[in-house]
């Protein structure tokens, strides 16, 4: 899998979830400044209701930028066997026949995006399975959450 193609889908979805979270976000601010979302009586919070979600959508949408601008500044390494996990690694870990794709990314962790009919995972340092892969190798063992008991899955590729 080219990491490049993987990193355009990883900004095309940021760019379309910032799309929506804009749009979203002036929606709620249009109707918290609306005059027919004016209180009628000292009970009525529509316009400051909409105004809380216009805020909390904003913020979003700020966040989102960070991210897309994170993704933007992230070198292209390319990794070998030898090279520990570290941001920027596509991991591919296997357990038993099944193998999973995981992107460690600067921002954004649980982001899902198809690339070449695989679907591949963003994780952040910050998560727990993130957290686990940092540093290792090709070879070595990360434990994912299973029912009914935890998983070991083995890095089987570094790119």
């Amino acid at each position: 899998m080219q990491k490049a193609v993987l990193l355009k889908a990883v900004l095309a979805e940021l760019e379309n979830e910032l799309r929506m979270l804009t749009e979203a976000a002036n929606t709620a601010r249009d109707e918290a400044t609306n005059e027919e979302s004016r209180a009628e009586d000292r009970f009525d919070m529509r316009s400051q209701s909409a105004a809380y979600l216009a805020a909390g959508q904003a913020k979003m949408a700020g966040e989102t930028a960070d991210a897309i601008t994170a993704y933007r500044s992230l070198p292209t390494k390319t990794f070998t066997e030898a090279d520990p996990i570290a941001t920027g690694a596509l991991v591919v870990l296997q357990s038993g026949a099944r193998k999973s794709y995981y992107f460690l990314g600067p921002q954004r962790g649980g982001l899902e995006v198809t690339v070449e009919d695989k679907t591949v995972i963003v994780v952040t340092a910050a998560s727990p399975l993130g957290h686990q892969l940092l540093g290792r190798r090709v070879g070595d063992t990360v434990t994912l959450p299973g029912r009914p008991k935890p998983v070991e899955h083995t890095v089987v590729r570094v790119e």
